[in-house]
This record gives C-alpha cells, structure tokens and sequence, in this order.
C-alpha cells in the first residue's frame, strides 16, 4: 500500500507538464510501449519502445527525456527494462491501480458527508 510520502512523489513527478504527457502516452499506449515477460527476456515484441521513440515526440535531448524518466521511474509509475543497448519502458500498472483506489475511496468518502 502506498504511504503518504509515495503518493506525493507520485504526483510530484506528474506535475511536470512533459513528464505528465510522457507517462499518459505511455499508460495509454502512445508509444505502443509493452514488454511481453511470459517470453524468453530476448524476444521483446514487436510493439516494445525504447527512450529514443519516445524522445522523438519532444523537442528536448535524449539525455533531458532520460532525465524525465528517471523521476517517474523513481516515482514508482513507470518500469523500465534495459535489454542490450535499449531501455523498454512500461506503465507499473500495480501502482496505477493502487492510485485510482485511493480516488475512489476520496469520492465515495466524500459521498457519505
């Protein structure tokens, strides 16, 4: 369960307006990221991303969208899989999940006041 100090290093991580639209495009499929772990760690498939497909989106260096992962990557939001000279990005849909419980208990608290 995430504790109070998770949950705002969470959201301190997305409050960055380049690293909020980084991890929605990689929730919601905008660089096709997903690594396939039920088969052999050498077989990425095909739709898998990398650092660089998502530095293509931005007008920012590698090194700076690096940068941008590593805060949602210590945020805990996102996963990231280094296979050879490639970094494979995906959402930790754990946390996610663990997120939007924490707003739906807000809303149905909110609702019994």
């Amino acid at each position: 369960m995430l504790n109070m100090e998770q949950k705002v290093k969470i959201f301190k991580a997305l409050g960055n307006e380049t690293r909020f639209k980084i991890f929605k495009n990689i929730f919601t499929g905008g660089y096709a990221c997903s690594i396939d772990n039920t088969k052999p760690k050498d077989d990425i498939i095909a739709q898998a991303t990398c650092v660089t497909t998502i530095a293509e989106h931005f007008d920012f260096a590698l090194p700076t969208i690096s940068r941008h992962l590593k805060e949602l990557r210590d945020a805990d939001i996102i996963t990231m899989t280094k296979k050879s000279n490639k970094i494979y990005i995906e959402p930790n849909l754990d946390i996610v999940q663990e997120l939007s419980e924490c707003f739906t208990k807000l809303v149905n608290d909110y609702k019994l006041i």
